[in-house]
Protein backbone atom coordinates (compact mmCIF):
# COMPACT_ATOMS: atom_id res chain seq x y z
CA UNK A 1 0.00 0.00 0.00
CA UNK A 2 1.62 3.44 -0.80
CA UNK A 3 0.71 6.40 0.73
CA UNK A 4 2.09 10.05 -0.06
CA UNK A 5 1.15 12.38 2.79
CA UNK A 6 1.73 16.42 2.55
CA UNK A 7 4.17 17.10 5.80
CA UNK A 8 6.70 19.64 7.76
CA UNK A 9 9.89 19.71 6.25
CA UNK A 10 11.31 18.50 9.84
CA UNK A 11 9.49 15.10 8.64
CA UNK A 12 11.57 14.34 5.79
CA UNK A 13 14.94 15.95 6.91
CA UNK A 14 16.53 11.94 7.98
CA UNK A 15 15.85 11.15 4.48
CA UNK A 16 16.84 14.54 2.79
CA UNK A 17 20.47 13.77 4.78
CA UNK A 18 20.50 10.76 2.71
CA UNK A 19 19.61 11.96 -0.41
CA UNK A 20 22.67 14.70 0.05
CA UNK A 21 25.36 11.94 0.88
CA UNK A 22 24.02 9.73 -1.89
CA UNK A 23 24.23 12.87 -4.46
CA UNK A 24 27.29 14.16 -3.21
CA UNK A 25 27.24 17.10 -5.62
CA UNK A 26 25.64 20.85 -5.38
CA UNK A 27 22.08 21.00 -5.58
CA UNK A 28 20.76 24.11 -7.34
CA UNK A 29 17.68 24.35 -5.41
CA UNK A 30 18.68 23.44 -2.10
CA UNK A 31 17.81 26.73 -0.79
CA UNK A 32 13.80 26.47 -1.79
CA UNK A 33 14.00 24.19 1.83
CA UNK A 34 15.13 26.75 4.31
CA UNK A 35 13.53 30.03 2.48
CA UNK A 36 10.07 27.69 2.87
CA UNK A 37 9.41 27.91 -1.22
CA UNK A 38 8.95 24.40 -1.18
CA UNK A 39 6.03 21.82 -0.16
CA UNK A 40 7.42 18.50 1.38
CA UNK A 41 5.90 15.36 1.18
CA UNK A 42 6.32 11.72 3.01
CA UNK A 43 6.52 8.89 0.82
CA UNK A 44 5.28 5.22 2.73
CA UNK A 45 4.91 1.65 1.45
CA UNK A 46 2.73 -0.36 4.11
CA UNK A 47 3.20 2.12 6.97
CA UNK A 48 7.12 2.70 6.59
CA UNK A 49 8.77 5.26 4.83
CA UNK A 50 10.41 5.12 1.76
CA UNK A 51 11.31 8.53 0.51
CA UNK A 52 9.89 11.87 0.47
CA UNK A 53 8.97 14.36 -2.47
CA UNK A 54 9.50 18.23 -3.10
CA UNK A 55 7.92 20.45 -4.45
CA UNK A 56 8.51 24.26 -5.86
CA UNK A 57 6.75 26.89 -7.86
CA UNK A 58 8.58 27.41 -11.52
CA UNK A 59 7.90 31.12 -11.63
CA UNK A 60 4.69 31.11 -9.94
CA UNK A 61 3.72 31.46 -6.27
CA UNK A 62 1.95 28.30 -6.28
CA UNK A 63 3.51 24.36 -5.86
CA UNK A 64 3.85 23.08 -9.22
CA UNK A 65 7.62 21.45 -9.85
CA UNK A 66 8.52 18.45 -8.85
CA UNK A 67 12.06 18.89 -8.22
CA UNK A 68 13.26 16.68 -5.94
CA UNK A 69 12.65 12.82 -5.06
CA UNK A 70 14.47 10.17 -2.93
CA UNK A 71 13.75 6.78 -2.64
CA UNK A 72 15.35 4.41 0.00
CA UNK A 73 17.37 1.64 -1.93
CA UNK A 74 14.86 -1.28 -0.33
CA UNK A 75 11.81 0.35 -1.95
CA UNK A 76 13.53 1.67 -5.46
CA UNK A 77 11.68 -1.32 -7.25
CA UNK A 78 8.58 0.73 -6.65
CA UNK A 79 10.65 4.28 -7.29
CA UNK A 80 8.09 4.64 -10.54
CA UNK A 81 5.17 3.94 -8.83
CA UNK A 82 5.67 6.10 -5.73
CA UNK A 83 6.37 8.86 -8.40
CA UNK A 84 2.93 8.16 -9.63
CA UNK A 85 1.63 8.79 -6.85
CA UNK A 86 3.35 11.85 -6.02
CA UNK A 87 2.51 13.57 -9.11
CA UNK A 88 -1.07 13.19 -8.50
CA UNK A 89 -0.60 14.40 -5.08
CA UNK A 90 0.79 16.96 -5.70
CA UNK A 91 -1.21 18.08 -8.54
CA UNK A 92 2.64 18.71 -10.28
CA UNK A 93 2.48 20.01 -13.92
CA UNK A 94 6.28 19.96 -14.16
CA UNK A 95 9.22 18.33 -13.38
CA UNK A 96 12.99 19.73 -12.98
CA UNK A 97 16.04 18.20 -12.30
CA UNK A 98 19.84 17.64 -12.95
CA UNK A 99 21.02 15.33 -15.19
CA UNK A 100 23.12 14.33 -12.24
CA UNK A 101 20.69 12.86 -10.32
CA UNK A 102 20.21 9.27 -11.73
CA UNK A 103 16.64 8.42 -10.05
CA UNK A 104 14.94 11.99 -10.62
CA UNK A 105 15.98 11.94 -14.34
CA UNK A 106 14.83 8.37 -14.94
CA UNK A 107 11.64 9.85 -13.16
CA UNK A 108 11.70 12.77 -16.20
CA UNK A 109 11.73 10.65 -19.06
CA UNK A 110 9.23 8.13 -17.34
CA UNK A 111 7.07 11.13 -16.62
CA UNK A 112 7.67 14.14 -18.75
CA UNK A 113 7.13 15.70 -22.61
CA UNK A 114 8.85 18.68 -23.99
CA UNK A 115 12.46 17.81 -22.11
CA UNK A 116 14.81 20.64 -22.40
CA UNK A 117 17.70 22.00 -20.70
CA UNK A 118 18.42 25.29 -20.22
CA UNK A 119 21.49 25.79 -17.56
CA UNK A 120 24.81 24.18 -17.26
CA UNK A 121 26.50 22.57 -14.22
CA UNK A 122 30.09 22.05 -13.11
CA UNK A 123 31.69 20.82 -10.92
CA UNK A 124 35.86 21.17 -9.68
CA UNK A 125 38.15 19.32 -12.07
CA UNK A 126 41.77 20.60 -11.48
CA UNK A 127 44.52 23.13 -10.53
CA UNK A 128 45.19 26.40 -13.19
CA UNK A 129 48.06 28.32 -13.01
CA UNK A 130 46.92 30.95 -15.14
CA UNK A 131 48.46 34.21 -15.31
CA UNK A 132 47.83 37.81 -16.28
CA UNK A 133 51.04 40.73 -15.79
CA UNK A 134 49.44 43.58 -13.66
CA UNK A 135 46.47 41.72 -12.79
CA UNK A 136 45.30 42.14 -8.64
CA UNK A 137 42.48 40.01 -7.26
CA UNK A 138 41.73 41.10 -3.87
CA UNK A 139 39.10 41.43 -1.02
CA UNK A 140 36.98 44.56 -2.23
CA UNK A 141 36.69 47.86 -0.38
CA UNK A 142 34.53 49.95 1.15
CA UNK A 143 35.48 53.23 -1.13
CA UNK A 144 35.75 50.81 -4.33
CA UNK A 145 34.28 52.57 -7.63
CA UNK A 146 32.47 49.16 -8.74
CA UNK A 147 31.19 49.33 -12.61
CA UNK A 148 27.84 48.89 -13.28
CA UNK A 149 26.55 45.01 -13.08
CA UNK A 150 23.83 43.50 -15.35
CA UNK A 151 23.94 40.30 -14.56
CA UNK A 152 25.40 38.53 -10.94
CA UNK A 153 25.97 40.73 -7.68
CA UNK A 154 29.04 42.31 -6.85
CA UNK A 155 31.17 40.15 -5.20
CA UNK A 156 33.71 39.79 -2.16
CA UNK A 157 36.52 39.51 -4.70
CA UNK A 158 38.02 42.42 -7.46
CA UNK A 159 40.44 42.23 -10.12
CA UNK A 160 42.18 45.50 -10.67
CA UNK A 161 44.20 46.35 -13.99
CA UNK A 162 46.03 49.72 -13.91
CA UNK A 163 44.09 50.81 -10.95
CA UNK A 164 40.96 49.87 -12.07
CA UNK A 165 38.20 47.61 -11.46
CA UNK A 166 37.52 45.62 -14.04
CA UNK A 167 36.18 42.28 -12.60
CA UNK A 168 34.27 40.96 -9.79
CA UNK A 169 33.85 37.75 -8.72
CA UNK A 170 32.86 35.56 -5.02
CA UNK A 171 31.36 32.50 -3.80
CA UNK A 172 27.47 31.78 -2.64
CA UNK A 173 26.94 30.11 0.70
CA UNK A 174 23.18 29.10 0.17
CA UNK A 175 23.96 25.31 -1.38
CA UNK A 176 23.93 22.47 0.16
CA UNK A 177 27.24 22.32 2.51
CA UNK A 178 29.84 21.74 1.45
CA UNK A 179 29.72 22.63 -1.89
CA UNK A 180 30.11 26.94 -2.60
CA UNK A 181 28.79 28.59 -6.05
CA UNK A 182 31.32 30.56 -7.62
CA UNK A 183 30.16 33.76 -9.58
CA UNK A 184 31.82 36.79 -11.50
CA UNK A 185 31.33 39.59 -13.86
CA UNK A 186 33.65 41.40 -16.25
CA UNK A 187 33.52 44.92 -17.28
CA UNK A 188 32.02 44.94 -20.88
CA UNK A 189 35.52 46.69 -22.21
CA UNK A 190 37.56 43.85 -20.73
CA UNK A 191 35.76 40.99 -21.56
CA UNK A 192 37.32 37.56 -23.89
CA UNK A 193 40.94 38.78 -22.40
CA UNK A 194 41.53 35.72 -19.73
CA UNK A 195 40.14 38.20 -16.85
CA UNK A 196 37.18 35.82 -16.31
CA UNK A 197 39.27 32.81 -15.70
CA UNK A 198 41.98 33.95 -14.07
CA UNK A 199 39.53 35.96 -11.56
CA UNK A 200 37.78 32.58 -11.22
CA UNK A 201 40.91 31.12 -10.73
CA UNK A 202 41.64 33.19 -7.75
CA UNK A 203 38.25 32.97 -6.24
CA UNK A 204 38.23 29.23 -6.10
CA UNK A 205 41.16 29.28 -4.15
CA UNK A 206 39.38 31.53 -1.85
CA UNK A 207 36.85 29.01 -1.66
CA UNK A 208 38.96 26.23 -0.40
CA UNK A 209 40.47 28.46 1.87
CA UNK A 210 36.99 28.93 3.22
CA UNK A 211 36.31 25.00 3.55
CA UNK A 212 34.37 24.85 0.82
CA UNK A 213 34.20 22.86 -2.80
CA UNK A 214 33.51 25.14 -5.52
CA UNK A 215 30.78 24.41 -8.06
CA UNK A 216 29.05 26.45 -10.51
CA UNK A 217 26.05 26.45 -13.12
CA UNK A 218 25.62 28.74 -16.40
CA UNK A 219 23.46 29.28 -19.27
CA UNK A 220 23.78 26.68 -21.42
CA UNK A 221 24.02 29.20 -24.43
CA UNK A 222 26.72 31.23 -22.23
CA UNK A 223 29.44 30.04 -24.12
CA UNK A 224 32.07 32.59 -22.87
CA UNK A 225 30.78 31.65 -19.12
CA UNK A 226 31.64 28.17 -19.99
CA UNK A 227 34.44 28.84 -21.28
CA UNK A 228 35.74 30.71 -18.59
CA UNK A 229 35.14 28.04 -16.12
CA UNK A 230 36.85 25.43 -18.18
CA UNK A 231 39.76 27.50 -18.07
CA UNK A 232 39.82 27.67 -14.70
CA UNK A 233 40.04 24.26 -14.11
CA UNK A 234 36.17 23.03 -13.49
CA UNK A 235 34.54 20.86 -15.66
CA UNK A 236 30.90 20.18 -17.22
CA UNK A 237 28.88 17.50 -14.45
CA UNK A 238 25.57 17.87 -15.87
CA UNK A 239 22.37 19.28 -16.86
CA UNK A 240 19.56 21.26 -15.54
CA UNK A 241 16.15 19.57 -17.56
CA UNK A 242 12.84 20.53 -17.15
CA UNK A 243 9.65 18.98 -18.91
CA UNK A 244 5.73 18.73 -18.89
CA UNK A 245 4.00 16.51 -16.83
CA UNK A 246 2.53 13.15 -19.26
CA UNK A 247 0.73 11.18 -17.36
Amino acid sequence: MISIQKTELGKILPLRALFLQEANHQIRYNACHERGWSDSYLCAIDGLSAGYGSVKGREIPDRDTVFEFFVLPPFRSLARDLFRELLAAARAQFIECQSNDPLLSAMLFDFARNIAADTVLFEDHCVTNLTIPGAVVRRKRENDSIFAHGVEPVGEYVLEMIGEIVATGGFALHYNHPFADLYMEVREDWRRRGVASFLLQEVKRETYLAGRVPAARTGIRNLGSRGALTRAGLRLCGFMLNGEVSL
